[in-house]
């Protein structure tokens, strides 16, 4: 069975979008997974469709209303049944590889894209729900935010990358940022490739390669650093890397 993306949204032509071309697009395009994007407003019951109301206790924006949602919602959830439901909101749990991983390999993802100032609480209260937040700072809607999360997964879906192992070596894979990369010319602007990456060592390299993740990583995000523990051997993202000591 393969991925089943379900987007419920203000605007469905946002979709696919990026998801349309390069390697997540000719997954679609091939069956590897694929992407539905409902309007919200379909199952709104006044002649307007409306959506959203005032914020109970006065404020500005509109907030959008837990009866439209929970509709959408659940008749979304009576036909994909066992699919996590993720709200896409700043206040949500920042978004992990890890997380990314364990989505990938599930049956898919139904995802909530909210808008204005946000959404009635009693949705969050009623239904399971997962917020999930993509960086402190704050979109226009969820839209954006949820192509992020789809593009991030469906990278990882088997057969979308040119090789399984494509993966394996990236920032955040094993708790760490990824080391620099290099290729022709050898000598570019007067700066030239390091010579360890030119002499055919395997186990220099990736040696070399470890030093250089382990130095960026405590350099730039000290935060990761110190989640990592000093252990190379553990992904935190859950990908397999049993040889990652012995290339250590």
């Amino acid at each position: 069975m393969s991925f089943a993306a379900t987007v419920l949204t203000l605007y469905p032509e946002m979709f696919p979008g990026p998801l349309g071309i390069s390697l997540a697009g000719r997954a679609l395009g091939e069956g590897k997974w694929s992407l539905d994007a409902l309007q919200i407003r379909d199952f709104a019951t006044d002649r307007h469709r409306s959506v959203d109301d005032t914020p109970a206790g006065g404020g500005a924006g509109m907030v959008m209303r837990a009866d439209v949602l929970s509709s959408a919602l659940d008749a979304t959830v009576a036909r994909h049944t066992g699919v996590p439901v993720l709200a896409m909101t700043p206040r949500g749990a920042p978004l992990t590889q890890a997380r990314v991983r364990a989505l990938a390999e599930g049956p898919g993802a139904i995802i909530l894209c909210g808008r204005f100032e946000g959404i009635d609480q009693r949705l969050f209260d009623a239904r399971e729900i997962e917020e999930v937040s993509i960086g402190d700072y704050i979109l226009s809607g969820g839209e954006m935010a949820a192509l992020t999360l789809l593009d991030a997964c469906v990278r990882l879906l088997p057969g979308v990358m040119g090789a399984a192992s494509s993966g394996d070596d990236e920032s955040f894979e094993t708790g760490l940022l990824e080391y620099p990369h290099y290729t022709r010319p050898a000598e570019w602007e007067g700066r030239t490739i390091p010579e360890v990456l030119r002499s055919g060592d395997h186990a220099r390299i990736a040696a070399w390669r470890k030093r250089e993740a382990e130095a960026i990583t405590r350099l730039r995000r000290p935060d990761l650093w110190e989640r990592h523990g000093g252990t190379p051997g553990r992904s935190p993202s859950g990908a397999r890397r049993e040889d990652w000591d012995e290339k250590s």
